[in-house]
């Protein structure tokens, strides 16, 4: 097992072939790391900017224990990765962040549990099994709610609002699960969160508090840092650092969180990965999120994670990504494209970040 911090040449293995494994890649190669991917996609984002890839399905245990004896690390880019294949590759080699915090994030009722635990405050909710629970939790919360399958959704996929008891039924039958949550409905300020890092040596490195706005259920954009009061910055900034300490944390965890209007806030989710949230550190902190994850999970400390510019980030989504050419003459703008073949309705093909002198 990885008892040292790794040196330039050694192999980092990166679960998901996405555009956050392929903005990892990068800043692990301006580090002198080597990565490997690991994706059932051919041609994926992430395979395109490293020689080393394996394309194979996740459940493939040959492919897997192959990939293992190639890395000298292992991290991934995204959630939906089965449970017993991370755990096939932590018996072989060092996973970071591990299974058990992926096992909390993978399931929205672990998540709740795990914030609760730390008394982190969050939405009512009930876990929904079937009808007559939906109907319980439906009584017991009030309308508006949430219902929301447990694993699985993004982007507004796999969720719908329930106003009046007879949405149950067919938001139940649309669900088409046997495994939700229902959430009370909150009517918050804005939604923001927080990325921090953390390190082999326990130091939680927290960024500012950003603020994102949705369109469609999908982030549109990010504005960091976000203009909430001082004491809200710092509770949020607070939480961040709790549940990456609670989960004995070696990576990035992204933090989604509602800010009310009393001032108060109720955590959302959680991502123990790089975050759309945060790809304005890019261009606007001194170290960004990416490298922070090549870092800990190498084995080094976090770098410093302060402001350098007041940024906002712009998601270039489906046909939007068109406007390329007018984005690099852009003056303060920062292009960034993932390399998608395909253009589609609500797909995240790259994003712009804009940097200001000023806030």
């Amino acid at each position: 097992m990885l008892t040292a911090a790794l040196g330039p040449g050694s192999v980092i293995g990166i679960l998901g072939g996405g555009q956050l494994g392929r903005m990892t890649a990068l800043a692990a190669a301006r580090l002198g790391y080597r990565c490997h991917v690991y994706t059932p996609e051919a041609d994926s984002p992430a395979s395109q900017v490293t020689d080393r890839v394996t394309v194979a399905e996740f459940g493939d245990s040959d492919a897997l224990d192959a990939f293992a004896g190639a890395v000298d690390v292992v991290t991934y880019e995204f959630e939906n990765i089965p449970l017993a294949s991370v755990r096939l590759l932590e018996a072989r080699v060092p996973v970071r962040p591990g299974s058990a915090l992926l096992a909390v994030s993978q399931h929205r009722v672990r998540e709740k549990e795990f914030a609760a635990a730390n008394r982190v405050p969050v939405a009512r909710w009930r876990h929904v099994t079937d009808r007559s629970t939906l109907a319980d939790a439906a009584d017991a919360i009030g309308f508006p709610a949430v219902l929301k399958t447990s694993r699985f959704g993004y982007d507004g996929k796999g969720q719908a609002v329930l106003r009046a008891p007879q949405d149950l039924e067919p938001a139940w039958t649309a669900l088409g699960t046997g495994d939700a949550i229902l959430e009370g409905f909150v009517g918050f300020e804005r939604e923001v969160s927080v990325i921090v890092a953390r390190g082999l040596d326990g130091r939680p490195v927290p960024y500012c508090v950003v603020e994102n706005r949705h369109e469609n259920h999908i982030l549109d954009t990010t504005i960091a840092p976000a203009d909430v009061p001082a004491d809200a910055a710092a509770a949020a900034r607070g939480i961040a650092v709790t549940l990456a300490e609670a989960a004995g944390l070696v990576g990035v965890l992204a933090v989604e969180m509602f800010l009310l209007a009393d001032g108060s806030l109720l955590m959302n989710e959680l991502a123990p990965r790089p975050h759309n949230s945060g790809h304005w550190t890019i261009d606007g902190a001194a170290t960004s999120q990416f490298e922070q994850l090549v870092r800990t999970v190498t084995g080094h400390a976090p770098g410093p994670a302060e402001l350098l510019h007041p940024t906002v980030m712009k998601n270039l989504i489906g046909e939007a990504a068109d406007t390329w050419a007018d984005v690099l003459d852009e003056p303060g703008a920062r292009l960034h494209l993932y390399g998608k073949s395909e253009t589609r309705p609500g797909r995240k093909m790259g994003h712009v970040n804009r940097v200001a002198r000023t806030a």
